[in-house]
């Protein structure tokens, strides 16, 4: 395994593993050994950055979520798992009422959420401190302010680590930011996002978690400010677009253009070259990247994980690199 750091500050920053686990659907659509085994074998592997979310899955039950964290809590006790292992969390898209969602009735991101969602996931995940905590989601019936005291209590307390931000519009993540670092605040500093080789449209709806198709996709204004802030990460979610690499029937409608196809081909073309699979290549391209990327791969088997094992330790020429990057 390789490593890489998260954060700047001596007292939160973490050394992590540059492939993140994506713990989704543990404990729901994937069953409970299943996912300890997993669990098990990128451990085994080096593997030390687990994610998850307070609302993961409410979708499968028409709940509330909260079954990932609770079965990282019983893998947690059943292994004997310390603060070596990362394991990240979200809050603020759990819906407040089962049958409900993240789209008409979320926690939000109030202080008063903040800290009751935050001491909840502390619980179900069997931890005194949170490494990594995420805003989930945009909530803008609360001011940006009231938010980042909120998060930043919290780390001054002892009970968050890091602070990170997933799907915010990129004003929204710099002017918290500037609050933050205003204020004697600690301010996000890992984002999380959607990124993969091919690449969406913009200017359609993705049919996913935003109408617009836009919040949750990494595009070229987060690669810029990632750019121009070298102490943030970016850990990219979705990097295997749910498989559809392997099954194109899969892709969403907004990765339909012309000029994926092209993307694709080069990818194809490196597979070849390298003797590795097409989601071993997206990984390796990633994890190899100018940028700090660390890719967020759920699986539902052992073998699967394998496979995104294997691209942590594929090498790809800078030519090979360039082409991938040139392609469109």
């Amino acid at each position: 395994m390789k490593y890489r750091t998260i954060g700047t500050s001596p007292d939160t920053r973490r050394e992590v593993s540059v492939l993140a686990l994506g713990a989704m659907w543990f404990g729901s659509a994937t069953d409970e050994e299943t996912s300890f085994a997993v669990l098990d074998r990128y451990v085994e592997a080096g593997g030390n950055f687990i994610d998850t979310s307070d609302n993961y899955a409410f979708w499968a039950d028409g709940g509330q979520g909260g079954q990932s964290e609770e079965l990282l809590g019983r893998w947690r006790r059943s292994r004997g798992v310390g603060d070596e292992i990362v394991i990240a969390t979200k809050l603020g898209a759990r819906p407040l009422a089962p049958g409900t969602s993240y789209v008409d009735n979320p926690e939000g991101l109030s202080a008063k959420v903040i800290r009751e969602a935050a001491e909840r996931s502390r619980e179900r995940l069997g931890v005194a401190k949170l490494d990594l905590l995420y805003a989930h989601i945009e909530d803008h019936t609360v001011p940006l302010r009231e938010t980042v005291e909120g998060f930043g209590e919290l780390v001054a307390e002892g009970t968050v680590g890091l602070l990170g931000v997933s799907n915010h519009a990129i004003w929204r993540v710099e002017r918290a930011r500037a609050l933050a670092a205003a204020a004697g605040l600690p301010g996000y500093e890992v984002l999380q996002y959607a990124h993969t080789h091919l690449r969406p449209r913009f200017d359609v709806p993705d049919g996913g978690l935003f109408p617009d198709g836009t919040l949750g996709h990494a595009g070229a204004e987060l690669i810029s400010y990632l750019r121009a802030e070298p102490g943030l990460t970016l850990v990219a979610y979705s990097p295997l677009l749910k498989g559809a690499y392997t099954h194109p029937e899969r892709l969403p409608s907004d990765f339909e253009h012309p000029g994926n196809p092209v993307r694709l081909a080069a990818l194809r073309d490196v597979a070849r070259e390298t003797g590795a699979t097409v989601n071993q290549v997206v990984l390796a391209w990633q994890i190899g990247a100018e940028l700090p990327i660390v890719p967020l791969a759920g699986v539902s088997s052992v073998a699967q994980l394998e496979e995104n094992l294997a691209a942590v330790d594929l090498e790809l020429t800078a030519e090979q690199r360039a082409r991938l990057d040139a392609a469109h």
